[in-house]
């Protein structure tokens, strides 16, 4: 496993333009913010001026939705060159995006896309991941997918497929808990023996969302409360992470900021269950007096 320093953050919410106002008049008691970092790959302009209020106050993490990393164009060395440029600005401990396609040459389907379960994908996926770290010179995670459909072509399960890229790349895991449920539902799969065969150890953020359940099949809609099996699940695997920065993703129908963060502050009663003490996760606190 790799060795680098990875702080644990406390609990967060994404960034949304909707709660703006509250947050800069408030200053509301949150620990830290997400932000896509494509909403902020601009020369300048409001989104940077936003963004600058809200570097003063809070830290914030960078994360993807258009690296497609399985995708059989060539990297984007342009969208790399910023997004390095951003991590500078924000100073993020870490970047992530998905494990998926998106693009093909000349066409971006602006979605994330599964990836065929093989050998051969582990591969491709892991070498262009580890020039990605290489080059952005900040902690790599690849988030895994909420799934839908599957390939005639798989040769083994998403756990072994996720495990064996982030294994092989040497990056990190940034773990969806509601996509981990959602896909459970959608194939039929336990949800325990999805996470009981990943490598936690290298999970450096979980993800918390709300989902639409059609009885038939679940979207990750990202528009409702956590329910109580995908809080279930992050209980568990919390408490095998030795303590873990917590994301809630709420990203449409929404709610008030202060509900917002009622909802992301649930997280707390499962880590006070599953409080364990981890010199290499610090929190806030002793990041602020490191970087000092």
């Amino acid at each position: 496993m790799k060795s680098d320093f990875i702080p644990n953050l406390g609990i967060g919410i994404g960034l949304r333009i909707p709660h703006y106002e509250e947050i800069f008049r408030d200053k509301p008691p949150i620990d830290w913010f997400e932000i896509i970092s494509e909403n902020f790959l601009v020369e300048g302009g409001k989104p940077l001026e936003h963004l600058d209020i809200i570097l003063e106050n809070y830290p914030v993490v960078m994360h993807g939705v258009t690296l497609s990393i399985g995708g059989a164009a060539e990297l984007d060395w342009d969208y790399l060159k910023k997004l390095k440029a951003l991590a500078r600005k924000t100073k993020t401990p870490w970047i992530s995006d998905h494990l998926c396609w998106g693009k093909l040459p000349g066409a971006h389907y602006h979605d994330l896309l599964p990836l065929p379960y093989t050998k051969e994908v582990i591969n491709y996926v892991a070498n262009r991941a580890r020039i990605v770290q290489d080059f952005l010179e900040v902690p790599f995670a690849l988030e895994n997918l909420s799934s839908y459909v599957a390939y005639q072509a798989d040769q083994m399960t998403e756990w072994d497929f996720y495990s064996a890229i982030v294994e092989k790349a040497d990056i990190y895991m940034m773990l969806d808990v509601n996509n981990i449920y959602v896909s459970s539902r959608n194939h039929g799969f336990d949800p325990k023996e999805y996470y009981k065969n990943l490598p936690l150890e290298r999970v450096l953020q979980i993800h918390l969302a709300g989902h639409s359940d059609y009885g038939d099949y679940v979207l990750d809609t990202h528009d409702n409360y956590v329910c109580d099996e995908v809080w279930k699940i992050y209980s568990e695997v919390y408490s095998k992470t030795r303590g873990v920065s917590t994301l809630l993703e709420w990203d449409d129908n929404f709610i008030s900021l202060t509900k917002t963060l009622e909802e992301a502050q649930k997280a707390k009663q499962y880590q006070n269950k599953h409080c364990i003490k981890n010199p290499l996760r610090p929190q806030k606190k002793q990041l602020q007096e490191a970087n000092t």
